[in-house]
């Protein structure tokens, strides 16, 4: 058994699994696996499954996201509140900004 790093969010897990020696393909053993993502759910750090399919609007020169509801609630979001949009690849990242509160 190999020693398998994960990392989400920032944390690093390290778990027992086999590596591929010819690929270098990672298995990880699925008792540790459930405990990893366990861990993550208590941490708030495992990603919930989210795709959602939204049409842009215009306004002025710019365009328009809306942000659902659930969304705003889970992220505590609030009207005028700064956001940093960011592009990875053909990707953009919308996060909110860290307010003096969570700023450590």
């Amino acid at each position: 058994m190999d020693n398998i790093v994960s990392e989400i969010d920032g944390y690093v897990f390290i778990e027992k699994g086999q590596r591929c020696s010819d690929c270098g393909e990672e298995f990880i053993a699925e008792k540790d696996a459930q405990r990893t993502i366990e861990v993550a759910k208590k941490l708030g750090i495992w990603p919930q499954p989210l795709k959602l399919h939204r049409s842009l609007s215009k306004s002025g020169r710019g365009l328009v996201l809306r942000i659902p509801a659930d969304l705003e609630k889970d992220l505590k979001l609030k009207p005028g509140e700064a956001v940093s949009i960011s592009k990875v690849g053909n990707k953009i990242v919308i996060e909110p900004e860290p307010t003096s509160e969570t700023q450590v």
